[in-house]
């Protein structure tokens, strides 16, 4: 019998892969996702000091009233409008983008595009 691959752990060794590649600077912090089935997380991380700049889900309060009736994807593309303003405030223009592992399709697509026309550059 074949055993069924776990797609988690597949998704997090791709992770693992990619993150020995990927750093986040000052200069240029990186910009994490994670999604899970009803929700999407994203983080805007400087990896060189260890710190978490911004972040946006969600569940983030400012969004309640916005997301509902929406797609997952509807609301991912809020999501990354959400925390590319964030980072403006911040004044961070320019980030690395990490999907997680995951395909760069769907609602991690989407998330990007937001933060895209949010300002940030990647």
């Amino acid at each position: 019998m074949f055993k069924k691959a776990n797609k988690n752990a597949v998704r997090k060794a791709k992770h693992d892969r990619i993150r020995n590649d990927l750093r986040g600077t000052k200069e240029q912090p990186r910009l994490n996702v994670y999604r899970s089935t009803t929700h999407i997380y994203a983080q805007i991380i400087d990896d060189a000091a260890g710190k978490t700049l911004c972040s946006a889900s969600s569940l983030d309060k400012e969004l309640a009233g916005k997301l509902e009736g929406k797609t997952k994807a509807e609301v991912a593309y809020e999501v990354g409008k959400l925390v590319g303003s964030r980072a403006k405030k911040l004044k961070i223009k320019k980030v690395v983008f990490d999907r997680g592992g995951y395909i760069y399709t769907g609602r991690v697509q989407r998330l990007a595009e937001g933060a895209r026309d949010a300002g940030l550059e990647f």
